[in-house]
């Protein structure tokens, strides 16, 4: 299959520069290469693509800015160069972007943020949010606080959880290599390139080591890990040599460009059996017929409106059975709000409890949602 099948109709794009790509290989900030980028992006989006954008190099810019000529191995030094980087990288997305009259936003955050249920769904919400308001948010790892990722280096998998909780359909990873290759092409003269695999092939990580660069701490071997943990949420990626001419128009465009790794069919599948099978159910809501209809036939969101009785006591982002009101269990979900708010908000419509409705106007969004 041609990759037009896989990527043409993708509307959210998750976009990752990594240090190499961001800096003239440690020398300084390549404003250059940014203002590039940012203009293939604000071409796509006004045709209505959507973008989040992870950008690395806040250390790689902090090191620069502190005349250091090696990466510190010292966790307060590497989060020193973070902290002082961090605040040039983010004004220069902002100035590339305001050229092309498009908002940016700055999010920073860390694996753990994904691991909390709550914390997960307040991101998600406020990404969604921004993503619908013609807003580009600029993610990084919040490398001041953060203690393992930043050892790893893990803007690579930072970026496929961005895609999981974005629910993007697709997630670019600029580097300074054209591809995967078959085995390390630096070492091997025959290393033949690889235009297009299956993201869950088990033989990927081995060939790809685990070596990575002087200004970040990835390498191939995350890029390839991360491309398999995106491919969970059904998100395909494609990895590419970050300075190739119109790398995002083209990789956007669905041409032959970098290596694509591809999701499998059954990936949002396997999400949603997770959903419905490994979370512990902590309340149950009762549901009228219109919502009982919404949810099995129409496949939407749950609203305020549609429900008539709650049970349990949860708090926000915690499992929900979704029954009819003769008890028969219809669907499960994670819960926007906590017991107390369901039970305020349930069997009225949104405009009635609008000041209320911090976390959106449903109770349990689609994405969250999955029907037993």
């Amino acid at each position: 299959m041609s990759r037009s099948q896989y990527l043409a109709h993708v509307n959210r794009w998750v976009v990752k520069m990594g240090s190499a790509m961001i800096t003239r290989g440690g020398e300084t900030l390549d404003t250059e290469a940014l203002a590039d980028w940012v203009a293939q992006m604000a071409a796509l989006h006004k045709d209505g693509k959507q973008f989040v954008v992870v950008s690395s190099g806040a250390i790689a810019v902090g090191m620069q800015i502190l005349g250091w000529q090696k990466r510190p191995t010292e966790l307060s030094e590497l989060q020193t160069a973070a902290a002082v980087g961090q605040m040039r990288l983010a004004g220069a997305w902002q100035e590339a972007f305001a050229t092309h009259n498009i908002r940016v936003a700055q999010v920073l955050l860390t694996h753990d943020d994904a691991a909390d249920r709550r914390r997960y769904l307040n991101i998600r919400s406020a990404l969604q949010t921004m993503c619908r308001l013609g807003i580009v948010p600029i993610i990084n790892e919040n490398d001041t606080v953060s203690f393992e990722e930043i050892r790893f280096g893990d803007n690579d998998n930072l970026g496929a959880m961005v895609a999981n909780i974005t629910t993007a359909g697709a997630y670019l990873i600029l580097t300074d290599q054209r591809g995967m290759y078959n085995k390390n092409p630096r070492e091997h003269a025959d290393a033949q390139f690889l235009e297009q695999v299956d993201a869950n092939d088990s033989t990927l990580p081995a060939m790809a080591g685990k070596t990575g660069g002087v200004l970040g701490s990835g390498g191939m071997y995350t890029k390839v890990l991360a491309a398999q943990k995106a491919a969970r949420s059904g998100t395909h990626t494609v990895l590419a040599y970050g300075r190739e001419p119109e790398v995002i128009r083209q990789a956007v465009g669905a041409e032959n460009i970098g290596t694509l790794f591809l999701a499998p069919a059954d990936s949002q599948q396997a999400r949603k059996q997770w959903l419905g099978s490994q979370l512990q159910v902590q309340g149950i809501l009762y549901l009228d017929d219109g919502a009982v209809q919404a949810l099995t036939q129409s496949h939407k969101s749950l609203l305020p409106i549609g429900v008539r009785r709650v049970e349990g006591e949860f708090a926000r982002g915690e499992l929900l059975r979704c029954c009819n009101m003769a008890g028969e269990e219809l669907a499960r979900g994670l819960s926007n709000y906590n017991s107390e708010d369901c039970r305020i908000l349930c069997g009225k419509h949104s405009q009635e409890v609008a000041r209320l409705l911090v976390h959106g106007e449903t109770l349990i969004h689609r994405d969250n949602l999955v029907l037993v």
